[in-house]
């Protein structure tokens, strides 16, 4: 019986013993676990820390160099040349300096060290962002070799570098306007480098219609024409009038897209595509070509220009009046407002307005260049209206759309659609789809304009062996809604050779003032035509056109307008 007691003890005080020691792994257990949940959740708020609010504190951080990082594994942005294939953009690799503000030793001094190698740093941003316990702030981006070493010298351990591309234009501001260029981090903000904004990031490279040799030429001359007559600004384009591909393109002044940020806004302003302008006697081309199109009258057609035309409290007159009925061909030579105005009154408001709508003169360009302006036109349209609009004045447009209205009427009548990116398929072929003037009329219109430089007011413009043609353009700008006569848009548009037309020439100076060798006169054929003329001879040059024999029948081309014309005289000073 005893035993038997004591045996239930022994049984009682194993099973106690057992029970404490499962307890106590028990409780081990939950402690471990515990301590290990609370380290997990620590590293994820670590993590957290690190990729979200270390960014959206610093506006970029660790989370961007993976962004960064990834970019760069996918393929860099793809290159812009030109039809030559000489480069026009590029992308190359860069080192940006960055900082993780734990490790920096001493703060101070590596801030004035950092300021001397980037005076343009302030000392004070620099030892904020370098005091701000933040793991990752920009320092600088896009350093040179020459300043990565520099950074190195100073030996901070938090100063450290990622690496990046960088956008590249050898040209620098030759071709700015229409190439255009991208943010810090190479997104497209303007011209070609917007337009194709995604082609260019998957790594596609476009190759353009323009010849950088030709739009070095172009840029010398617009800049020269611009400064010899003390202008704001100028714009100019050689285009192909027989399929719209543009050769060269140029806005003055222009600025480096490696310096964008210190650019003004008359420099980063594009005025061949969004700036809108009234450009005079130019658009007689488009009412001469309306005129001829829609009426069946003889070339010698004459027009009464002896007096003023008064229409409501506006009174039309001539800038050198003839004071004399005037032929058809002595309307457009002498460049008559008068004239240009009857011929538009006779074309009729629709017809006119229609017949420039063709023309693409009355809606924004479809470009792929996407900074384009929409054109100013009367509204409503009157027929005072029509009159003004006959000689260039009421309606203004970019001179890119004048030069594809141009083209569209001297290649024989096809409408023409300027584009900078090349079709390379297309083989340079002219595009027959639709005709917006009859072969006649585009002949007629070719004799005119070759008059105008052989006999009339674009006489500066004439280059020997090469039958240039042309128009002058002289129009008063709208000044706090009047127009004034000391402030003009001078220009002049030539076609070559005028016999088979393959390349218009435009130049256009605003706000030219006249000098002592041009007696004074500021007009389109002292200011434009000049250099035009000077871009053709180069023209010529460079693509190996050779000029026409002197005895060559070509040579000859709308001397048969000359019996039509009453007193022939040069005419450069007028318009």
């Amino acid at each position: 019986m005893i035993l038997l007691r004591q045996m239930r003890r022994n049984a009682v005080r194993v099973e106690g013993e057992k029970s404490s020691a499962l307890d106590l792994a028990r409780g081990r257990l939950v402690f471990m676990s515990t301590l290990f949940a609370l380290v997990y959740m620590m590293l994820l708020v670590r993590a957290f820390d690190l990729t979200i609010l270390q960014r959206h504190d610093a506006g970029e951080g660790l989370g961007h160099i993976y962004e960064a990082s990834g970019a760069a594994d996918d393929g860099r942005r793809a290159d812009i040349v030109d039809r030559n294939g000489v480069l026009l953009a590029t992308t190359l690799k860069t080192s940006s300096l960055y900082a993780d503000s734990h490790l920096i030793s001493d703060p101070k001094t590596a801030s004035k060290a950092l300021v001397k190698i980037f005076p343009d740093l302030s000392y004070g941003d620099v030892l904020q962002k370098l005091q701000s316990g933040k793991r990752f702030v920009w320092i600088r981006r896009g350093l040179s070799p020459e300043q990565s070493e520099a950074v190195l010298k100073i030996g901070e351990p938090g100063l450290n570098f990622q690496t990046e591309y960088k956008r590249f234009y050898p040209q620098e501001s030759e071709v700015a306007h229409l190439v255009g260029y991208t943010d810090i981090d190479n997104q497209g903000l303007a011209g070609i480098e917007r337009g194709f904004d995604n082609m260019l990031a998957h790594g596609e490279n476009i190759r353009l219609t323009l010849d950088n040799r030709l739009q070095h030429v172009l840029r010398r001359e617009v800049k020269k024409a611009v400064n010899d007559f003390e202008g704001l600004g100028g714009a100019g384009v050689i285009m192909d009038v027989t399929n719209g591909e543009i050769l060269a393109g140029v806005s003055w002044p222009d600025f480096n897209p490696h310096q964008i940020g210190q650019a003004k806004d008359r420099q980063i302003f594009n005025r061949l595509t969004l700036g809108a302008y009234e450009l005079g006697s130019v658009f007689k081309i488009f009412s001469t070509a309306a005129f001829f199109e829609n009426k069946d009258v003889p070339v010698n057609v004459s027009f009464d220009a002896r007096e003023p035309i008064k229409a409501g409290r506006f009174t039309i007159h001539d800038y050198h009046a003839e004071k004399r009925v005037l032929t058809a061909p002595e309307v457009f030579m002498y460049s008559s407002n008068i004239g240009s105005a009857m011929m538009g009154q006779a074309v009729g408001s629709k017809a006119l307005k229609d017949f420039y709508k063709d023309l693409g003169l009355l809606d924004p360009l479809d470009f792929e260049v996407r900074e384009v302006a929409r054109p100013l036109i009367p509204e409503p349209w009157r027929e005072v209206n029509t009159l003004t609009a006959a000689f260039g004045h009421g309606i203004a447009t970019t001179p890119l759309q004048l030069v594809a209205g141009v083209s569209s009427i001297v290649n024989g009548g096809y409408l023409v659609k300027p584009h900078l990116v090349l079709d390379e398929n297309a083989g340079g072929k002219p595009s027959q789809d639709l005709r917006v003037v009859k072969a006649q009329t585009a002949q007629r219109m070719r004799q005119l304009l070759r008059l105008v430089v052989t006999d009339g007011t674009g006489s500066k413009a004439d280059v020997k062996g090469y039958r240039v043609g042309g128009k002058t353009g002289t129009a008063e700008k709208i000044v706090n809604g009047r127009y004034d006569s000391k402030k003009k848009i001078s220009s002049f548009v030539g076609v070559f050779p005028m016999d088979a037309p393959r390349y218009v020439v435009f130049i256009m100076v605003d706000e030219p003032k006249g000098q002592k060798r041009t007696w004074g006169y500021a007009t389109g054929g002292w200011v434009a035509a000049p250099a035009v003329a000077r871009v053709i001879t180069s023209m010529a040059a460079i693509l190996g056109i050779p000029p026409a024999a002197e005895d060559a029948p070509e040579n000859h081309f709308g001397e048969g307008l000359k019996q039509y014309i009453s007193a022939p005289k040069k005419q450069g000073a007028k318009h």
